[in-house]
């Protein structure tokens, strides 16, 4: 009997009838011979309007009670889950993220998974029932509740999945699956039947909203088998597997955007060694995630350097710059919010020289100027401003010619099972405890 995990999104148990509607879709699976495991999120716009609620009370809510808040949200919707599934005349039983054994570091607004200790969750599923866990959420190693961060569900669900052993991890969402770009900025934008690991870390550090980046992190290193879907179709979405040398594959597979990143230049530093540390170590300290980064040419013994980083961490970020700057003998510290990254992502240019200069044609001809580059061996990210971001994504699509239809990288599976058997010939199920 497979064993499947499902996630439910914000917008998939956004109310009462979506709920009843997602229970119907889980009681059609459990009644089709699978085990089924759930995990949901809040509901709709639950989680901003908590974090508003904490916001009237104090700008700067302590970071534990914060946490004790939010996973309120998560509460309520697998309690409602349960309820719904309960009647419809099938056995469920909710969890919340600590009950069913998720385990994570002491971090308040983004602990990280340490430890998933699954045995009350299997021992309900082994006793017929459907388990409801509440994802984004985790007790900490000092028995605090945590959150994982914006769209920790999705690992939550990915975690679960590896701890055991289940047969794939279905991630239900809004939207059908991973797309050459986004549809709303490039209509004729083409959805994939699949993408490697590699592929869809690559996407989502660079703006996909589809899945959270750990959880992709999660899914390859415990090799969980994931399927991207909408909760409001029964069409195949996008599978998110390992890349299988034996077949062939679109050399380009997809175009990504992000606007929620600011660019920080640090003018005028001393070029010596050493000076990289002194400027990236403090903000490193204080929790600042860095993306891409250029130091210029050195001229009479001084040089810029630029980097992108989150827009959130922006403010965390300037009383460090401000440090740094006078650490230094830096001559002064600008800040950019108006800029965006477009990354152009795909296996297949490992072996295709030439996809990096296609895509600078693309933006010159479409007369957009390129503020930061920065590469890997299957992706090509470029800064631009923020205003010319959607001219960027459908020049660069357009290019490329992504809303053709590419070379399929594998049979479509009539079923998970097939899926399984034709990723693993032993029949062995993917994925591992934690």
């Amino acid at each position: 009997m497979a064993l499947i995990v499902q996630k439910y999104g914000g917008t998939s148990v956004g109310d009462a009838e979506r709920i009843k509607r997602v229970a119907e879709r889980v009681v059609g699976a459990a009644d089709s011979g699978q085990r089924i495991c759930i995990v949901v999120s809040a509901m709709g716009h639950t989680t901003d309007e908590l974090m508003e609620l904490a916001s009237q009370i104090t700008p700067e809510p302590f970071g534990r009670e914060l946490d004790m808040l939010l996973t309120a949200g998560e509460r309520i919707s697998m309690a409602l889950l349960t309820m719904a599934i309960n009647e419809l005349g099938r056995r469920a039983i909710s969890f919340t993220g600590s009950q069913a054994g998720i385990v994570t570091d002491t971090t308040h607004g983004r602990a990280r998974i340490v430890d998933v200790r699954a045995r009350r969750v299997l021992e309900a599923l082994e006793a017929g029932n459907i388990v409801i866990v509440a994802g984004f959420q985790g007790v900490s190693t000092e028995f605090d509740i945590t959150t994982l961060g914006r769209g920790g569900s999705d690992t939550t669900a990915v975690a679960l999945a590896a701890a055991l052993h289940a047969d794939a991890c279905e991630i239900y969402t809004d939207v059908e699956g991973v797309f050459t770009a986004d549809p709303r900025l490039v209509p004729e934008a083409r959805k994939l039947h699949a993408v490697s690991y590699e592929e869809m870390l690559e996407l989502s550090a660079s703006g996909a909203k589809v899945l959270m980046l750990r959880s992709v992190e999660y899914a390859r290193n415990y090799k969980v088998l994931t399927h991207v879907r909408s909760s409001f179709s029964d069409n195949e979405g996008t599978w998110v597997r390992e890349e299988d040398e034996r077949m062939e594959r679109a050399i380009i597979s997809a175009v990504a955007h992000d606007t929620s990143e600011a660019k920080v230049s640090i003018l005028g530093v001393p070029d010596r060694p050493g000076i990289a540390s002194h400027v990236f170590r403090p903000l490193a300290d204080e929790g600042v995630n860095i993306d891409m980064i250029v130091q210029n040419v050195a001229a009479d013994g001084r040089t810029d350097i630029s980097f992108t980083l989150p827009k959130e961490d922006l403010r965390r970020a300037e009383p460090v710059l401000d440090q740094v700057r006078g650490r230094v003998g830096a001559r002064g510290v600008e800040t950019d919010p108006d800029i965006a990254k477009v990354s152009l992502v795909g296996a297949g240019m490992k072996t295709h020289p030439g996809v990096a200069a296609d895509m600078f044609d693309a933006l010159a001809d479409a007369g957009i100027n390129i503020d930061i580059i920065s590469t890997s061996s299957i992706r090509v990210s470029c800064v631009v401003r923020a205003n010319e971001v959607a001219g960027a994504v459908r020049a660069i699509h357009e290019k490329f010619h992504l809303a053709e239809e590419a070379v399929i990288r594998e049979a479509h599976p009539a079923t998970v099972t097939g899926q399984l058997r034709a990723l693993n010939p032993e029949g062995t199920a993917p994925g591992g405890g934690l």
